[in-house]
């Protein structure tokens, strides 16, 4: 049944925001790629709200369901029938009554399968795209002929800009770059490299009253130079969402200024990167969103290099899924990170195992789920203790941050609290 169903809603959905975007074409900003998209979105939603009327993708909603939500001004009904009415009232009230609606648009778009982004393409064109890493491995290629088949369809968007139209790319990634050149668009580049047009340097740790409360670095645009601060999550990693978003101020004719005054409130969204208060003294970074190996790398260097640590680093590591045949290559590359990174090493799941296997004299921790890791570290921590947790989705390590924190109130700041998700295995 559900398969008879969901192609309808699709449509029905598909149609609907069609319509929305036709009545009061708002311009859209699209952001795709393989890591950072909702950092990114974020950012840019942050800078370019300082112009314009702005709305933007809720989370994560990405897909051929959240794409419409957010073109639609609406939750996500999940199963709930009350809500899809809801729903279709709120689409028909914004096609037949007048409303105020948002100027721009940023959406997040993601692949998941081959095709996604095509099926979105359909009823959103977009008239500046964003683009955010993309790996060698990148995370659902198992769905996928081919790594590079998964880059390709994550670029698409930009192909879909009319010329001169902005695309905002990675300087430091060589597939964005080499694709960009086939484009008509107008090329905005942004990154630690030299070549970028908006480059970020001298990337630190931030510190206030004695303890790490985030990362900073200089902002170079062409004509002007600025320190942005990202508070409440570690990692060079959290810097590149608010370069981007600098970019794409200036493509909106957005000065330096005030783009660093929009951004002093932006915090990466939950389980990227967090510091969160530990039980018995210890320091977590939540990174329990989802794990890609490249953005299991970037974890791992800033466990590493995580300053005024006079405790054990310890490096808390689920499954990374969706790799197809290139898990266990993954997997086996990435052990040879995690000895030089942590003293002790905790895994979740059959695949993680090999982390521990290329760290001799490391100590080693193994479980089948995090639930079974989240009763035992809950002890095991002790002041002065870093703790990074990081898995794929469907590992929940999210589940081992709550028993790990501090104050059970700051549950609230993780992901995947939603009263449906708690109800999930």
């Amino acid at each position: 049944m559900k398969k008879i169903i969901k192609p309808i809603i699709i449509f029905i959905l598909a149609f609907l925001a069609r319509s929305v975007l036709h009545r009061y074409r708002p311009r859209i900003v699209m952001v795709s790629g393989s890591v950072g998209k909702t950092s990114t979105k974020d950012a840019v939603a942050a800078v370019l709200a300082t112009k314009f009327y702005v709305r933007k993708s809720e989370k994560s909603f990405n897909s051929e369901f959240g794409v419409p939500f957010t073109v639609l001004g609406v939750g996500n009904p999940w199963d709930d029938p009350f809500a899809w009415l809801s729903l279709i009232k709120s689409a028909l009230a914004l096609l037949l009554l007048p409303n105020h609606y948002p100027s721009i648009l940023v959406l997040e778009v993601g692949a998941d399968r081959p095709g996604d982004l095509a099926r979105i393409l359909r009823f959103v064109t977009p008239n500046a795209v964003v683009i955010t890493r993309l790996p060698e491995i990148p995370v659902h290629v198992e769905a996928y002929a081919s790594p590079e088949a998964v880059r390709e369809e994550e670029f698409s968007p930009a192909y879909a800009l009319p010329a001169g139209a902005p695309l905002v790319i990675p300087a430091d990634d060589p597939y964005a770059v080499a694709s960009a050149k086939g484009t008509a668009a107008r090329i905005m580049s942004y990154g630690v490299s030299e070549h970028a047009a908006v480059r970020a340097s001298d990337i630190a740790f931030n510190e206030s009253n004695g303890k790490i409360d985030g990362m900073r670095a200089y902002i170079r645009t062409s004509d002007e130079l600025g320190m942005c601060v990202v508070h409440g999550s570690v990692g060079e990693i959290q810097i590149l969402p608010v370069v981007a978003a600098i970019a794409v101020a200036q493509a909106f004719q957005i000065s330096l200024t005030d783009a660093l005054d929009a951004l002093t409130g932006y915090e990466a969204p939950a389980g990227r990167g967090h510091l969160l208060a530990g039980k018995n003294g210890s320091v977590i970074i939540d990174d329990s969103y989802n794990a890609s190996p490249i953005a299991v790398e970037e974890a791992l260097k800033t466990l590493k290099n995580f300053p005024h640590s006079n405790g054990r680093r310890i490096a808390v590591l689920g499954d990374m899924l969706e790799l197809g045949r290139y898990s266990v290559m993954e997997h086996e590359r990435i052990a040879d990170f995690v000895g030089t990174s942590a003293d002790v090493i905790v895994t979740i799941g059959i695949r993680a195992r090999v982390f521990g296997t290329a760290a001799p004299g490391v100590e080693i921790l193994q479980f089948n789920n995090s639930r079974e890791a989240a009763a035992v570290l809950t002890d095991f921590v002790r002041e002065g203790d870093v703790v990074l947790v990081k898995g794929s989705q469907s590992i929940r390590t999210e589940r081992i941050v709550e028993a790990l924190l501090a104050h059970k109130e700051d549950s609230a700041k993780l992901v995947r609290q939603e009263k449906k998700w708690h109800e999930r295995i």
